[in-house]
């Protein structure tokens, strides 16, 4: 399993993200050193999993959306930045067995709970695999939160203006043990996202949940 390579990008992206977007972090005290670790963030950008990776300290998979794989030299660079393709439209079994792989090595894994990038910023509806996953297998899930990034980056944007980026990490979700992972992955998923819209700004809070 790969644990070396993509580190050599790190300082570059963090000297573009320093000069370019303003980036701080917050809380990167609640980031666990080791371990299995499930990151559910909101996605706002294509740089959200490198500026991440820049507060973790640690190696990071990530899933990606697998015709980005299909892109010419970006499909490549993705791969060796530790990404795997999984298919957003349907239950993907490989990238299952790929996250379980991983968390049963101790590794890292950054989900996207969304499914895909906002269109415009706001939280959009979470998907429940990622916190399956967690309950099935006891990886705490590490709520991340990115501010700014779709200001500085909209979906419209072929590349991003200067902004100001704030990424903050909150204190880890552990799933509990000995319990149904059927009957506490909805609630770790409703206490992962609230924590997550807890810092966006209120034209990004997700809807409230209708009537009835």
């Amino acid at each position: 399993m790969r644990i070396w390579g993509p580190e050599i990008f790190l300082p570059l992206v963090w000297f573009v993200g320093r000069a370019y977007l303003r980036i701080r972090f917050e809380g990167v005290e609640h980031v666990p050193p080791a371990g299995p670790l499930i990151i559910a963030s909101n996605h706002v950008t294509y740089a959200d999993p490198p500026l991440i990776a820049l507060g973790v300290g640690r190696p990071i998979f990530f899933m990606a959306w697998k015709r980005l794989f299909d892109v010419p030299l970006f499909g490549g660079l993705i791969r060796f930045l530790r990404a795997f393709p999984v298919d957003t439209d349907s239950a993907d079994p490989s990238a299952i067995r790929e996250v379980v792989n991983l968390l049963k090595a101790g590794q890292a894994v950054m989900i996207f709970p969304e499914g895909g990038r906002s269109r415009d910023g706001r939280l959009q509806r979470f998907k429940p695999g990622a916190f399956r996953l967690a309950c099935s297998h006891g990886a705490p899930i590490l709520p991340v939160t990115i501010i700014g990034g779709h200001e500085a980056w909209p979906p419209h944007r072929t590349f991003p203006r200067p902004g100001r980026v704030t990424i903050v990490f909150h204190a880890p979700v552990a799933p509990p043990s000995g319990v149904n992972p059927r009957q506490t992955a909805q609630e770790i998923q409703n206490r992962v996202r609230a924590a997550v819209a807890s810092r966006l700004p209120p034209h990004q809070q997700p809807d409230p949940p209708a009537a009835g």
